[in-house]
């Protein structure tokens, strides 16, 4: 019953990154042009650094931040943030439904990945929730139909990178508080990105247009990495993260109504075998069998 509960609450939680990280996608393609990749990443990880200590102080989480697992950490956000990098440059290259179509490959290897790096079990409902998700990413990006470009590449490569980060949040998870792991990533992101952003000799500081946008990223940021964070020490990466599946339909309806990319019938489809997968996990996870 408390598995139940747990699973119950880490899905609760996964909305709010949902929520989150599709908000920040929009702000973020509003910025592009007039701050580069680096520059984003920085003003980011600053506001969010800022957030996550006021949070810290006002509810006595800040002192569970430590130098312990400090190896684990500069790994994890590395990889992150080498990731996060990817992603954002893609963002502004590519539409958004096959950028988020890419990404949602990211899930995938977790599923696989899991029982290697977590020593999590590779059931037959997960792997068939893997299968499923996995065609509907092929429905909606049809190999072949789609030119390969250095903008796909990235958002391809971007998958791995977060893949990776999940499963060694899940990793630091076990011993570390989320204030912790929080404190960590926007710090040493902060560092990374301005370092990186300086290396042309010059960092455009935000201005009346722009820091509003950069504010609400580095806001979505600390919700969407709480939101995940908290989910992954309720549940197991191979649950948690096939529910992130659902960005896929909301972001293509959002490129629909925003930008005016076409919300072709293959979106639809392809969203709709995601979700089906998602639902099979869900539903086996609550030891229920899937019926159609």
């Amino acid at each position: 019953m408390e598995s139940r509960a747990n699973h119950l609450k880490a899905a609760a939680w996964m909305t709010g990154s949902i929520a989150a990280f599709t908000v920040m996608a929009v702000a973020g393609r509003a910025l592009a042009g007039r701050h580069d990749v680096f520059e984003i990443l920085t003003w980011r990880s600053a506001v969010g650094f800022v957030l996550v200590v006021l949070a810290g102080a006002a509810t006595g989480q800040l002192r569970t931040v430590s130098t312990r697992r400090l190896g684990g950490h500069l790994l994890r956000n590395s990889l992150h943030f080498a990731g996060q990098n990817l992603w954002f440059w893609a963002l502004t290259v590519i539409p958004l439904a096959q950028l988020f179509a890419l990404e949602f490959t990211s899930p995938l290897w977790i599923i696989l990945l899991a029982p290697v790096f977590l020593g999590e079990r590779l059931t037959a409902s997960r792997a068939l929730s893997v299968a499923l998700g996995l065609v509907g990413v092929l429905i909606i990006t049809r190999p072949g139909a789609v030119p390969p470009s250095w903008g796909l590449a990235a958002a391809a490569g971007s998958a791995v990178f977060f893949a990776l980060t999940s499963i060694l949040t899940k990793r630091l998870s076990y011993d570390v508080s989320v204030t912790g792991i929080l404190f960590w990533l926007t710090g040493m992101q902060f560092v990374l990105g301005l370092a990186c952003a300086a290396l042309d000799g010059h960092v455009k500081l935000p201005d009346s247009g722009t820091a509003p946008l950069l504010a609400l990223i580095g806001l979505c940021g600390v919700v969407a990495h709480l939101s995940l964070t908290s989910a992954l020490r309720l549940a197991p990466a191979s649950f948690v993260m096939p529910i992130d599946f659902l960005r896929l339909p909301i972001a293509a309806i959002l490129a629909a109504v925003i930008y005016g990319e076409p919300l072709e019938p293959f979106v639809l489809i392809g969203g709709a075998v995601v979700l089906l997968g998602i639902w099979v996990n869900l539903r086996t996870q609550f030891g229920q069998k899937p019926t159609v």
